[in-house]
């Protein structure tokens, strides 16, 4: 991974939360769980809540212009769109959610198969994408009412064989999410800690070293991310130090 001086090691992207509906009629992305990164939202427009299932079980939280919310790993999320909704997204662990760091909440058979899996995950190539997102955003509702609604009752059992589901379904990726955590959240936590101690000793020459690094668009369309249509950043020193 090339290097980045970006704050906390952390990703960065714009989302258009999915417009249309799903099965269940509400409008918004794919319910999905992170294991290992922490998200946050900074909504920029519209409208909309972040429907969740945590430790203390399911709520909606209100999104609205200049809000900033965050979740951290297992929290089951879901964006609804009450109109025109588009968040910048932060995530920890640059690069780990693209690594695998999200299982979606397919019905359990199919959380439970890693064939069944892949094959409702993938989108395919660029025609039909857009069909298959909804078809997965529905599959992953369908499944994410069933968890919603045990915990609403009291029943946590299915949340927790939810959850080790998840855990088989990514752990041999896992091997190599040590070496990213590494390379940038733990690198830029190690570098400032030598900074911090440098300046107490009373050494500034770091400061010759100051630049100034834009972020990169990707181009073309957006993405087809699990909550919506994504515009994603290039964040490496190397490609965008001017």
């Amino acid at each position: 991974m090339t290097a980045s001086s970006f704050p906390g090691g952390t990703s960065l992207s714009h989302l258009d939360v999915y417009a249309d509906a799903a099965a269940d009629g509400v409008c918004g992305g794919s319910p999905h769980m992170h294991l290992v990164s922490t998200e946050a939202y900074v909504v920029i427009s519209g409208r909309g809540a972040l429907q969740s299932i945590d430790a203390d079980g399911f709520r909606e939280t209100s999104l609205a212009p200049g809000g900033v919310v965050w979740f951290t790993p297992g929290t089951i999320h879901r964006a609804v769109n009450h109109g025109d909704l588009q968040v910048v997204v932060l995530m920890s662990n640059a690069g780990l959610p693209e690594a695998g760091d999200a299982v979606m909440t397919f019905p359990a058979d199919v959380v439970a198969d890693a064939e069944a899996y892949a094959a409702a995950a993938d989108l395919g190539d660029s025609d039909g994408r857009a069909e298959r997102a909804s078809r997965r955003r529905d599959l992953a509702v369908f499944g994410f009412e069933t968890l919603r609604d045990a915990v609403l009752t009291g029943d946590r059992a299915q949340l927790e064989a939810f959850h080790r589901a998840a855990g088989a379904r990514v752990r041999e990726r896992a091997v190599e999410w040590g070496d990213l955590v590494r390379a940038r959240p733990l690198a830029q936590a190690e570098r400032s800690l030598e900074l911090a101690e440098a300046v107490a000793s009373g050494s500034v020459l770091h400061l010759a070293d100051a630049r100034v690094h834009e972020a990169v668009p990707s181009v073309g369309e957006r993405g087809f991310g699990m909550c919506g249509r994504l515009r994603t950043y290039e964040l490496s020193d190397e490609e965008t130090g001017r």
